[in-house]
């Protein structure tokens, strides 16, 4: 499962530079003979782990293998072609990063963009820099109050697409700037392997039931990996949290800001509180909307945020007298039979295939919407029943960062690279499904559908090192949670405000994923008035 907003182990934050690995060990063998190798070294000790569905797991832990690292492949050194990946400015230091221009030039939407650099290593300002690409709707009204920064989450999601349709009514004393951060969109993007590959990588069984699905998952997951650094090397290393923290702070002093405004979505909430924790002094007003997880707590996961907008919406279509059953569970029962009978039968639509997984997906995209996509839930749930699966995989899309021509998109990829560089995912893929288990436990339709998460147990880059986010020193900073937001449970927004030294709680009490923005007219005024007039509400205000 690749959804949009931090998957529920991915979402801590993590510290300083990637450490990547030293004394790089050359390997050209590829994942099949690390399977065989494996079985052949295992002990006793090694037993096979029983997975979600009591069926035995394959026998494989890569971490057996010599060359290995906590089953992290260690890969050939690369140098690939890299867009945007170009020399660094002169100095050995910051100076030069700091002293360039801002070109603005008129692009799409009346709005106008610009790039500049950053150091691919903030550690090394002399070596080799990022191209960040930059996009500005100017500010129509005065006094004109700065630019407020917009980041719509993901991680991966394009700022500069955010800003072409962000909605800045209450705010015209603001330029509004989004940007695509390191590794994404514009932005020096990591590239991995092709669309036909994408496909058949998104086609596998994400909740495998046989050794047979699981090795297929292990394989697929090892080779978007290994696609990843033949066509990315060393930007995979530098496109942390942190790292990205630190270039809006550049971009802040290249805007001519004393102090950052920000409003940043899921993903974009660990950007901002990263942000407060490296730069506390220079934090001005910042929204987080749809708040991530910030504590080292892995009790609430985001699975257990579907579910529960999955039964929010089952209860409503129950009492609608929907075609999908009488009673709220019922209609769990009917979406869960669906996607049990997709495992064995998938449908055929057009070219594509709706697989089990995709349907997962499928669903899980419109539950973003709230209670204004129910009514299209329920009907592609009942045309998915009715042997009709067009509707589930358009929605399908929408995670997956695919076009309907079959193009996959840059979130696609940065999703995995960032998700996997601010992970603590180091005990490998028999932990994987030890975890998927008590995921299954905590969340009992998702946690059991996402699957296992071997992406980031088998991803040839080590993790940075972690971040504790407290924000000290910062002004009051907005953080805001939906009670029934689906990918960013609201026990996240409650406990990102009680750890956050200056955290403010706002409320919503409804569906769909994200708050501010036309959802609910309270949370709208909040939010206006907090940005415009430094107005902080009562912590622990409640909006419908």
């Amino acid at each position: 499962m690749r959804a949009v907003g931090l998957p529920g182990r991915l979402n801590s934050g993590w510290l300083a530079l990637a450490g990547g690995y030293a004394g790089r060990v050359p390997s050209a063998f590829r994942l099949s003979a690390l399977l065989l190798a494996a079985a052949l070294v295992l002990t006793a000790c090694d037993a096979p782990t029983p997975g979600p569905t009591g069926q035995p797991a394959a026998r494989i832990h890569l971490s057996a293998v010599p060359g290995v690292g906590v089953d992290r492949p260690v890969l050939p050194e690369v140098t690939p072609t890299v867009a945007g990946l170009v020399a660094g400015l002169p100095g050995g230091d910051l100076t030069a990063y700091a002293a360039q221009l801002l070109s603005w030039s008129n692009c799409r939407n009346g709005t106008q963009c610009a790039s500049v650099l950053a150091p691919l290593d903030y550690a090394d300002p002399s070596g080799k820099a990022v191209t960040l690409s930059v996009r500005r709707k100017a500010a129509t009204q005065t006094p004109r109050l700065g630019t407020l920064f917009i980041n719509p989450g993901g991680p991966g999601a394009s700022g500069k697409d955010e800003v072409a349709t962000f909605d800045n009514k209450g705010l015209e004393q603001y330029d509004i700037v989004g940007w695509d951060p390191r590794g994404v969109g514009d932005s020096t993007p990591v590239k991995c392997y092709g669309d036909a590959q994408a496909e058949a990588y998104n086609n596998l069984d994400f909740s495998p039931d046989t050794d047979a699905e699981r090795t297929a998952l292990i394989e697929g997951a090892y080779d978007l990996a290994t696609s990843c650094w033949e066509n990315s090397g060393s930007l995979l290393e530098h496109i942390s949290t942190v790292e990205t923290a630190r270039d809006l702070d550049l971009l802040r002093q290249l805007v001519g800001d004393k102090e950052l405004h920000y409003l940043g979505y899921s993903y974009g909430t660990q950007i901002g509180a990263t942000y407060t924790e490296l730069y506390p002094a220079n934090a001005g007003r910042l929204v987080l909307d749809a708040a991530v997880n910030i504590t080292d707590s892995k009790d609430v996961i985001q699975a257990m945020g579907f579910d529960l907008a999955l039964g929010n919406f089952a209860a409503w279509c129950a009492s609608q007298s929907c075609q999908l059953g009488a009673s709220k569970q019922e209609v769990l029962d009917t979406i869960t039979g669906l996607f049990d009978r997709l495992d064995s039968r998938p449908l055929r639509s057009g070219r594509r295939t709706l697989t089990q997984s995709l349907g997962v997906e499928g669903s899980a995209a419109l539950l973003y919407g709230g209670k204004q996509a129910w009514p299209t839930l329920v009907k592609a749930l009942a045309s998915g029943i009715d042997g009709n699966g067009a509707i589930l995989l358009r929605a399908s899309n929408f995670l997956v960062d695919r076009d309907d021509k079959g193009h996959y998109g840059s979130m696609f990829y940065a999703l995995q690279a960032i998700g996997c560089l601010d992970t603590d995912q180091e005990k490998g893929v028999i932990d994987a499904d030890r975890v998927w288990k008590e995921d299954t436990g905590k969340a009992p339709i998702y946690g059991k559908y996402f699957g296992p998460q071997y992406g980031c147990a088998l991803w040839p880059v080590r993790p940075a090192r972690q971040l504790e986010i407290r924000g000290t020193g910062a002004k009051p900073l907005l953080v805001i949670g939906g009670t029934g937001d689906n990918a960013t449970p609201y026990q996240q927004a409650v406990s990102m405000a009680e750890q956050l030294a200056s955290g403010v709680l706002v409320t919503y009490e409804g569906e769909g994923h994200g708050s501010y923005g036309g959802k609910s007219a309270c949370v709208d005024r909040i939010v206006v008035a907090y940005l415009v007039l430094g107005a902080v509400p009562t912590d622990g205000v409640r909006c419908s």
